[in-house]
């Protein structure tokens, strides 16, 4: 009869409610009176001062004259509505600067008040309705302003006849209590040890879980409720360990992807307030991670907190050099509290990109338009050859072949660069003397210097080592900075060629005193189709590719390429490559 726990806690019940009835009835009902007296106080003085308006009204006008005495008529006239009965619940009117007594239903010696938290709270301008259960009195203090006149009306209850109610069902309450006790103690001695044992096991095994420690299954002893319960929390156990395994992994593996995933990505609860942002974030925005920051903070100006309640916002905004697309979107719903999510993408390279790409099919264009013009045109006019002599026609044909290799070329030199940028380049590495690479690009292009009447001169160290490269594309590169000095160096002008060792690393610099390059196009020079001077680049038959080949094959050989360039003074090309 007794296996059941359910049968065990009615038995145990059933003996402690007859037991303590008395003293939990008794108990309960001294907390009502005392909670319904409160209470009734509380509601009478707020309805009173916040929804009678005449009475306030009234208030409010015998204050605007200063007449204390007129308060006084007019509290005395809604006695019967604030329960005032003179005896032990009496009205009272203050200064409120000071608090002190000016007028009442008693004279200020029998008041005798204090300052009561809700007479301090009168004073600051606000009513105060605020009471204390084990107060041994209730109050109630509201100012009344009008014009330049401020008073305070107090209404106080001295709780005469509740404390003196109380004190006597106090005495009843210890002496039930006390009896109660005694049989609680002696029954719960006889019914306890059966049910705390195993209930005590659990709580243990419920701590160490709550705590993460998931230890071995608890023994289950018999088949009641008990046994049962343990048998589900056992099972729980299994369950719960396996799902905050299973959660850890997925919170581990957001959290990388949310710590170093390259957009930026915020989120704020429904008051505005910054909940997370992740480190790409700070950078895109500028700023670091606090606890004060503000939607407004970030995106003033961009998108307001209520447009993106209202629905997904995106915004394309311009800061700090970065050009920054942004999707906002509310998150949450009526379970949850919600807020505002804020995805910022860096998209400054993709858009210098597009414009890298229509800059470069625009300059594609047009340097494959010129030479076919002019192929074009000179073909229309061999095509009736009949006013035409034979040099004419030699010379017009040798133009159509010098256009013809142009765009030759052109394609060729596009072709290497489609090679680089797909990774589909030929490379040749082996151990080569720097030497014989410099000199060879320097006797290369001698002939050329010296028929420009230009001082080409070369300077290299005796014991220059070799280097790791790809030989024919190295030279290429230096045939390309020389060809570069001899075209736009003045006739008799100096270049000059020099090598050193620096740090384990091969120099080579290339310096003219030729047209230079202005200052704020000295990046751009590595630009596809990029020349200084066009007319001149164009009648020597260049294409405008050749330091952006130069540029590439030497970052294959991890190395780098600069120019240092005065305009009308000259220009000096180094290049760095690791031995």
């Amino acid at each position: 009869m007794f296996r059941t726990i359910h049968i065990k806690l009615v038995g145990i019940f059933i003996l402690l409610i007859v037991s303590l009835m008395a003293v939990v009835g008794s108990f309960l009902i001294a907390r009502i009176v005392q909670q319904f007296y409160l209470e009734e106080f509380t509601q009478t003085m707020q309805q009173t001062f916040n929804n009678n308006t005449d009475f306030v009204a009234a208030l409010r006008a015998a204050a605007a004259e200063g007449d204390t005495q007129q308060l006084k008529e007019i509290l005395g006239g809604y006695s019967g509505v604030l329960n005032i009965d003179f005896k032990q619940r009496h009205f009272y009117i203050l200064d409120a600067m000071t608090g002190a007594y000016i007028e009442g239903s008693q004279n200020a010696d029998a008041a005798n008040l204090e300052l009561s938290p809700n007479i301090i709270t009168a004073l600051t301008g606000e009513p105060g309705f605020s009471l204390q259960l084990s107060g041994r009195f209730m109050d109630c203090a509201v100012p009344v302003r009008s014009g330049d006149n401020t008073f305070i009306i107090y209404i106080r209850d001295e709780k005469t006849g509740l404390s003196e109610q109380m004190n006597e069902i106090f005495i009843i309450i210890i002496e039930s209590l006390m009896i109660g006790l005694i049989i609680a103690i002696l029954l719960a001695f006889a019914l306890s040890k059966t049910m705390t044992t195993p209930i005590e096991n659990l709580t243990k095994s419920a701590k160490m879980v709550a705590s993460g420690s998931f230890s071995e299954p608890l023994p289950v002893h018999s088949g009641d409720e008990i046994g049962v319960l343990t048998q589900t929390f056992n099972d729980m156990s299994s369950i719960l360990r396996d799902t905050l395994d299973a959660v850890g992994n997925e919170r581990d593996k957001l959290g990388t992807l949310f710590l170093h995933m390259n957009d930026g990505v915020a989120a704020f609860g429904r008051s505005g307030m910054i909940l997370h942002m992740n480190p790409a974030a700070e950078e895109l925005l500028g700023v670091k991670f606090a606890d004060t920051l503000r939607f407004g903070d970030l995106f003033e100006g961009i998108v307001t907190f209520d447009e993106v309640l209202d629905g997904t916002v995106t915004r394309a905004v311009e800061k700090d050099g970065l050009k920054l697309n942004m999707s906002f979107a509310a998150y949450g719903g009526a379970v949850t509290e919600g807020g505002v999510m804020a995805l910022i993408y860096d998209v400054t390279e993709q858009a210098r990109l597009d414009q890298m790409r229509r800059e470069f099919v625009s300059s594609v264009s047009h340097e494959l338009r010129t030479p076919l013009t002019n192929v074009k045109s000179y073909a229309e006019t061999l095509c009736n050859p009949v006013d035409l002599d034979s040099d004419v026609i030699a010379k017009f044909s040798s133009v159509i072949v010098g256009e013809a290799d142009r765009m030759t070329r052109i394609v060729s030199d596009l072709f290497t660069l489609s090679r680089f940028d797909y990774g589909q380049m030929d490379w040749h590495m082996s151990r080569v003397a720097a030497a014989e690479l410099l000199k060879g690009a320097f006797e290369a292009m001698r002939l050329e210097a010296l028929h420009r009447g230009q001082k080409l001169s070369l300077d290299l160290p005796l014991d220059l080592p070799e280097l790791y490269a790809d030989r024919e594309r190295l030279a290429q590169v230096f045939i390309n900075i020389l060809s570069n000095a001899i075209k736009y160096t003045p006739d008799g002008g100096d270049i000059d060629m020099r090598a050193r060792v620096e740090d384990g690393n091969l120099v080579v610099s290339v310096t003219d005193t030729g047209m230079g390059i202005p200052e704020n196009e000295t990046e751009r020079v590595f630009d596809r189709f990029y020349r200084v001077d066009k007319a001149r680049s164009r009648a020597s038959g260049g294409t405008g590719l050749g330091l952006s080949i130069a540029k590439e094959i030497i970052q294959h050989h991890n190395g780098w390429i600069e120019i240092d360039s005065v305009l009308n003074k000259g220009t000096t090309v180094r290049v760095k490559l690791k031995l």
